[in-house]
């Protein structure tokens, strides 16, 4: 008929749009912040790999020299993670940066209120990890790394307690 209206669809039009929570958009918009930074960082590193490895076998000769709290972030172990990091920066590159697309789309799901985007930035969070792992080896899990890894626990921490706010 004619003229008739559709009064689930007007009630629809006329509900307010619903509000993203603070917390959610915080840990959002610092998702993309910290993906873009990761982007130009993976690129960075993958572009520099030859220049790091050279000055880690550079500065191994020198070691003695250096100040105790310096040497424990040298060795050749570090010497060989970075040969090894130069040996795989095409598979490291291409895999961070579908680490941080997974994580900035997960990001995109979760604020418009889709639970399948915290799945999506899990997996972009836990993927470097074990990228890092098969690619480098398992000194990737110490160090400085801890802290990048500790963040990722944060965050996946505070992503979770948003769960409720998702379908």
């Amino acid at each position: 008929m004619a003229g008739t209206t559709n009064i689930p669809a007007q009630e629809t039009f006329l509900e307010e749009p619903k509000k993203l929570p603070d917390m959610l958009n915080v840990l959002t918009i610092l998702t993309f912040v910290g993906s873009g930074i990761g982007i130009l960082s993976s690129i960075w590193s993958c572009i520099r790999a030859q220049d790091s490895y050279d000055k880690m076998v550079e500065a191994q000769s020198k070691l003695d020299s250096m100040p105790d709290f310096a040497k424990k972030f040298m060795g050749p172990e570090v010497v060989e993670m970075t040969r090894r990091a130069l040996e795989n920066r095409i598979p490291i590159v291409i895999l961070s940066l579908l680490s941080m697309g997974l994580c900035i789309y997960g990001a995109i799901q979760m604020r418009q209120f889709k639970k399948t985007g915290f799945t999506v930035y899990l997996i972009g969070e836990l993927l470097p990890v074990v990228a890092g792992a098969i690619f480098i080896g398992v000194g990737t899990f110490g160090g400085l790394a801890l802290i990048g890894y500790l963040i990722y626990a944060v965050f996946i921490i505070l992503y979770a307690t948003q769960l409720k706010y998702l379908k």
